[in-house]
C-alpha cells in the first residue's frame, strides 16, 4: 500500500479529533503520514497521531508559516506530493481544509472530492449531494486523489502504535502564499459544550423557538445530553442565535452519532447539513413537516412541553 497523506487540525498543539478519523480513514487506502503544519508539534501530539496509526509525522515550518492563513497547508503538500508521491492526500471537510484541499488540486493538477463519508479500500468515496437527495460513489482519475470527508463521518479506531517518526519539510512561502497573513490573535472563550462540528450529540433549534429565549429549552436539553447546540438558518437570520452555530448547506455541516432537530420544518438547506447523522430525533407539532421524512424518531407536539419532559427524563436517568 502506498502512503497516504493526512493534514493535521490541531488547537494550540492539542490534535483535534477529526484527525483521528483522517488516521482511521486513511489506514483503510494505504500508510498514514501525518502532516503538521507550523510549530507547536510535540511528542504528546505525536503519541497521540501514532496511537491512530500515524508512521511517520511530517512538521512543515518555516519563515511566516505561522502568519500565513491556509497557504502553508497547500504549498507543504504540494512539495509532499511531489516529493511523496502518494497514494492519496486526505483533509477535514472544514473551511480551511477545503479552501487548503482546492489549492492542492490546482497546484497539483489532481482531481479532488469534498465532503467524503465513506472512503473504500480502492478510494471510491461515498457523497451525498444534492441537498441529501442523492448518494454518489466516485473516484478521482487524474493525479493524486484529494478528498476531503466529513468530521464524524469515520469512526476513529486506535491502533496501538507508538511515537512516530518526525520528518521536516522546510517551507519557503510563494510571493502568493505570503499575501495574506494574520495580523492578530484573539482566544476564544471556551464554553462548556462541545465543537459543533465535531460533537457526537447536537441538539438543534429553529423557527419553531418563537424568538432569542426559546432557545433556553434546546441548551438546556443539550447540557443534559452533554450536546452542541446548533441552529437553523431561519433562527439565526432572525438573530434568535448566533451565525457560528447554523446548521445547514451554508452554515455547519455536521454529522453526530445523535441529532435533535426541535421546531425545524426540515427544509433542503437545513436537511443538507445533517442529514448524515447516524439517529435523528424531530419534534415538531406540524406533522406534515418535512423533517419527519428524514427522521428516524418523530415527535408530534409543542416542543415547550416535549423538550422539558426529555430533559428531565434524561436528567433522572443520569442521577
Amino acid at each position: 500500500m502506498g502512503e497516504v497523506l493526512v493534514l493535521v487540525e490541531q488547537a494550540a498543539g492539542t490534535v483535534k479529533k477529526v484527525t483521528t478519523e483522517l488516521l482511521t480513514a486513511a489506514a483503510a487506502i494505504g500508510e498514514p503520514v501525518a502532516v503538521w503544519i507550523g510549530p507547536g508539534y510535540t511528542d504528546q501530539a505525536g503519541a497521540v497521531l501514532g496511537s491512530y496509526g500515524a508512521g511517520t509525522v511530517v512538521v512543515a515550518d518555516g519563515p511566516g508559516v505561522a502568519e500565513a492563513l491556509v497557504a502553508p497547508a497547500a504549498e507543504a503538500l504540494a512539495a509532499l506530493v511531489a516529493q511523496r508521491s502518494p497514494s492519496a492526500v486526505l483533509v477535514a471537510s472544514t473551511a480551511d481544509g477545503k479552501e487548503a484541499a482546492g489549492r492542492l488540486a490546482v497546484r497539483t493538477q489532481s482531481g479532488i472530492i469534498t465532503d467524503a463519508v465513506e472512503i473504500a479500500a480502492d478510494a471510491t468515496c461515498t457523497q451525498s449531494v444534492f441537498g441529501g437527495s442523492t448518494v454518489v460513489h466516485s473516484r478521482v482519475t487524474k493525479g493524486t486523489p484529494i478528498i476531503t470527508v466529513r468530521p464524524n463521518a469515520v469512526e476513529a479506531m486506535a491502533t496501538g502504535g507508538g511515537l512516530p517518526a518526525r520528518v521536516d519539510l522546510d517551507v519557503s512561502l510563494s510571493e502568493a502564499g505570503r499575501k495574506a497573513t494574520i495580523t492578530g490573535r484573539a482566544v476564544a472563550v471556551a464554553g462548556g459544550r462541545p465543537d459543533l462540528a465535531e460533537a457526537s450529540i447536537v441538539v438543534s433549534g429553529g423557527r419553531g423557538v418563537g424568538g432569542p429565549e426559546g432557545f433556553g429549552v434546546i441548551e438546556a436539553l443539550a447540557d443534559s445530553l452533554g450536546a452542541a447546540v446548533g441552529a437553523s438558518r431561519a433562527a439565526t437570520d432572525a438573530g434568535w442565535y448566533p451565525h457560528q452555530y447554523q446548521v445547514g448547506q451554508t452554515g455547519k455541516t455536521v454529522s453526530p452519532q445523535l441529532y435533535v432537530a426541535a421546531g425545524i420544518s426540515g427544509a433542503i438547506q437545513h436537511r443538507a447539513g445533517m442529514q448524515t447523522s447516524k439517529t435523528i430525533v424531530a419534534i415538531n407539532k406540524d406533522a406534515e413537516a418535512p423533517i419527519f421524512e428524514l427522521a428516524d424518531y418523530g415527535v408530534v407536539g409543542d416542543l415547550f412541553s416535549v423538550v422539558p419532559q426529555l430533559t428531565e427524563e434524561v436528567n433522572k436517568r443520569k442521577g
